[in-house]
């Protein structure tokens, strides 16, 4: 796993490769939950769509994680129940309880208002972290949430007009996820101090991807992926290399070339994507008031950016 540079130089800013690596990542990413609509589509289970996800996903991070033992062996002694256990339960709930309920919430919703809703996370770890972790509260950001959630509500009130069935309890599914998603990041910070940033992710992954595993077994029996038509293979297997293992290789490969911060600045464009997508393979509508809804929601997003980096960079 690639270690991200600390400071990108002036060249590295400026690297197509590097925003290359940006974009693909980002539009593989966003192939997610077409594939899992799709997969829905065919008759698939929640849990099994979830699980032969994390079959593609827990090889690689084994394997990264005796690569990693091996290359410093020195991460050895991070392995104690201590740093192990919090590791495992941080990773549980990231990539476990966050990604089950929002596989869960596309049985209701449409990829695209998923993709909006899950894309304000950020929002609740700044507010999440000034509540429960003792870092300080910017009101600049303020002006971008709201933004940001007025356009959520637009795109809700116009669907709760049009479709309203199971709107509003896969709303909360999503929602529930990125508050999920957000603790999550403000514990794994703590733990990625501790055993470094590699360690964790395999770690965290592995455990999460044996839950959805076992859980997809016990609900459906030790046969539970013998019977599945060929295309739920195809979109879930799909899911977990096009959608999971692929991109994450890309985002590290942008990082390492242009930094964390370049990299992030292509976060917009994941939502674009996800939204053509959408409309192009599941003939989602997309209407005026979806337009002017995702237009705030990327506004508010951008202008939450901005200010959390101008407040990160007044305390540096």
């Amino acid at each position: 796993m690639s270690s991200p540079a600390a400071v990108p130089s002036a060249a590295s800013a400026a690297d197509p490769l590097g925003y290359a690596f940006a974009m693909g990542g980002a539009i593989l990413f966003s192939s997610k939950s077409i594939l899992i609509k799709l997969a829905y589509a065919e008759g698939a289970p929640t849990e099994t769509l979830l699980a032969l996800r994390m079959l593609v996903a827990l090889p690689v991070y084994v394997v990264i994680f005796f690569v990693l033992l091996r290359r410093q062996p020195e991460l050895k002694t991070k392995l104690t129940p201590r740093l192990v256990l919090p590791a495992m339960a941080t990773g549980i709930l990231g990539y476990y309880v966050s990604s089950y309920l929002d596989f869960a919430a596309l049985n209701y919703i449409t990829a695209q208002y998923g993709r909006l809703v899950l894309f304000t996370y950020p929002f609740f770890v700044v507010l999440f972290g000034a509540l429960f972790f003792r870092e300080k509260f910017d009101w600049r950001i303020v002006p971008g949430m709201l933004v940001a959630y007025g356009g959520i509500v637009l795109i809700f009130g116009w669907s709760f007009l049009d479709q309203p069935d199971g709107l509003l309890h896969g709303t909360l599914l999503v929602l529930t996820a990125a508050v999920t998603f957000a603790f999550y990041q403000l514990f794994a910070k703590g733990r990625m101090r501790q055993m470094g940033a590699g360690l964790f992710t395999c770690i965290g992954m592995s455990t999460a991807a044996l839950l959805a595993i076992a859980q997809s077994m016990v609900i459906g029996g030790p046969d539970a992926f013998v019977h599945l038509p060929h295309m739920v293979w195809v979109y879930g297997l799909g899911s977990g290399v096009f959608a999971t293992v692929l991109p994450s290789f890309l985002m590290n490969a942008a990082i390492a070339r242009i930094g964390p911060r370049a990299n992030s600045s292509t976060a917009a464009f994941g939502p674009i994507v996800t939204i053509a997508f959408a409309v192009v393979f599941l003939s989602e509508p997309f209407t005026v008031f979806h337009a002017v809804g995702t237009a705030l929601v990327i506004l508010g997003s951008v202008m939450f950016s901005h200010a959390e980096r101008r407040e990160r960079n007044r305390q540096v």
